[in-house]
């Protein structure tokens, strides 16, 4: 998980308890899994005796963060940044012990509580001399936008990121004895910015360390799918989909994801690679991840429920295990299922399982190819085999309004009841 780190900062962290920090950018009102590796960085931090700080940038996400973009970011005003920086806030205190008597015990705080009560002049008078636009210019997040590839620019309001965050470092340094800063390796020209700050405001010794962007084997971008980003808020992404994420890695993936990702043992990883290349099909990396990592961000009941969901569409299972799904999970289970809507009135009066077939739903083309299908008996209702006397009712309702028709194992069909 180690990238860059700066000269003498280990020796520095063995000799006693240090406060490191990690920033956080509230751009929406969720961490997404890209964050996820900087938490971890954070959690390792707390358990090896050190006081994590979390820091939420109420202040620098009115800004934007040049690094790694191409182009500006468009900015959100002041009642989003702060309904987002609380949706963050809630979040971190999910991974850090910010309620523990020991010294070490995690602190939150948002960079928009020193920085308010800044005036422009005062900011470019007593911080901005002391550092150079040659110095600001020669980090890779300028240069790149700055140069002869760069279509866009770069406009002052986001040359000044490295400056604010610089800041923060600073503040953070004279304010609560915080020597280190950490990030993703996109970071460590702001992360330096903040230690020459400190050095040439404070006259003191400051640290940097990053960590390696996650990159998956075959291009495409860790943490995205084609949905979008995979959240950890479960309004935004749910714990099944999270689970599925997580087990759909490949191979490659999941052997890197074990390191970074679970706070397993050295010797324990090795062992869940070995059984998993003795058998690669049942997938016992991507399971072992998927397992620690929705237990971590959700719930040991959450992940449960996540593996009893994925085993609906590929192992044996009946209506009973439908219905306690929530709409949520259950929607995403039968996600891209064809569905059409029948008015509960029909439902409610009984509906017989031809008519449903056929003519209320058009699953099946007609009556006659319903009536073979049944006498097949590969005709299921939510998951159990029915016979051609059945009638549907209101009692067949999954979260109140749906109702799973099935043909043979992968065949699915979705009523809903309206």
């Amino acid at each position: 998980m180690l990238h860059d780190i700066m000269p003498e900062t280990e020796a520095e962290l063995m000799k006693s308890s240090h406060s490191g920090y990690i920033g956080f950018d509230p751009t929406a009102d969720s961490l997404h899994i890209g964050s996820l590796v900087q938490i971890m960085i954070l959690m390792h931090f707390q358990r090896a005796g050190h006081q994590p700080i979390a820091l939420v940038g109420g202040a620098t996400g009115m800004i934007g963060d040049p690094s790694g973009k191409s182009a500006e970011r468009n900015l959100l005003d002041e009642e989003s940044l702060a309904k987002n920086a609380q949706g963050i806030e809630s979040q971190l205190r999910r991974f850090l012990d910010f309620d523990s008597q020991e010294t070490n015990a995690a602190k939150l705080v948002n960079n928009y509580d020193w920085m308010k009560k800044f005036s422009l002049i005062e900011f470019v008078r007593d911080i901005g001399k002391h550092l150079t636009v040659n110095y600001m210019m020669s980090k890779d997040s300028v240069r790149k936008r700055l140069g002869k590839e760069a279509k866009e620019g770069m406009s002052f309001t986001e040359f000044t990121y490295q400056l604010i965050q610089g800041y923060d470092f600073l503040h953070l340094y004279q304010h609560h004895n915080c020597k280190l800063q950490m990030g993703g390796s996109d970071q460590w020209g702001n992360i330096t910015t903040g230690t020459e700050l400190i050095r040439r405001k404070a006259s003191g010794k400051a640290y940097a360390l990053t960590c390696p962007l996650i990159t998956k084997a075959d291009g495409s971008k860790f943490g995205k799918t084609e949905s979008g980003n995979i959240w950890l808020d479960r309004n935004r992404t749910s714990p099944y989909k999270f689970y599925q994420y997580w087990l759909n890695a490949s191979d490659v993936d999941a052997e890197n994801y074990i390191k970074i990702f679970t706070f397993l043992s050295m010797e324990e990883i090795a062992a869940c690679i070995a059984t998993h290349k003795e058998a690669p099909h049942l997938r016992h990396l991507q399971k072992t991840v998927a397992n620690e990592v929705t237990q971590m961000v959700h719930s040991e009941e959450d992940l449960q429920n996540a593996i009893k969901a994925s085993q609906i569409l590929f192992g044996k299972s009946t209506s009973e295990d439908l219905k306690v799904l929530d709409e949520q999970t259950f929607l995403d289970v039968f996600e891209g299922v064809p569905q059409s809507t029948i008015s509960k009135k029909i439902i409610a009066n009984g509906c017989d399982i031809i008519q449903a077939l056929a003519s209320e739903s058009g699953f099946l083309s007609s009556n006659g190819e319903a009536r073979r299908a049944l006498k097949e008996n590969s005709i299921s209702v939510n998951k159990e085999k029915v016979k051609d006397d059945y009638q549907l009712s209101l009692s067949d309702l999954i979260c109140e309004r749906y109702i799973l028709l099935q043909r043979g194992k992968k065949n699915y069909f979705l009523l809903v009841v309206s």
